[in-house]
């Protein structure tokens, strides 16, 4: 089976506490998958380009253009602030290693 190139979207903005330690863990969850995967870093500058990309805080991870989490297609309120995931600033690995899978 031929491996696809999955494009995966660090969104952000500057001063994150979450955005490092995020991007650590989209690498080492890619590479532990063996999934090939072209991953970009977006900083968000504004408000408004929070509103324009449906950005749901920092740090948010996409895959493919999908935000990981579970449901949050179906969200309306986007923000240029902190995400918060549980009592964590890093979104769940089990949603990480889910979302590779079903894109790879």
């Amino acid at each position: 089976r031929e491996m696809r190139v999955v494009t995966v979207e660090v969104l952000f903005f500057e001063g994150c506490p979450g955005y490092e330690p995020t991007l650590r863990l989209v690498r080492e969850v890619a590479a532990d998958a063996g999934v090939a995967a072209q991953i970009r870093e977006v900083e968000i500058k504004s408000p408004e380009e929070a509103e324009s990309l449906r950005f749901l805080g920092s740090p948010s991870v996409r895959i493919n253009g999908r935000d990981i989490e579970p449901g949050a297609d179906e969200r309306t309120e986007f923000a240029y602030g902190c995400r918060v995931y549980g009592s964590g600033r890093m979104p769940p690995r089990a949603w990480l290693i889910a979302a590779l899978e079903d894109a790879s």
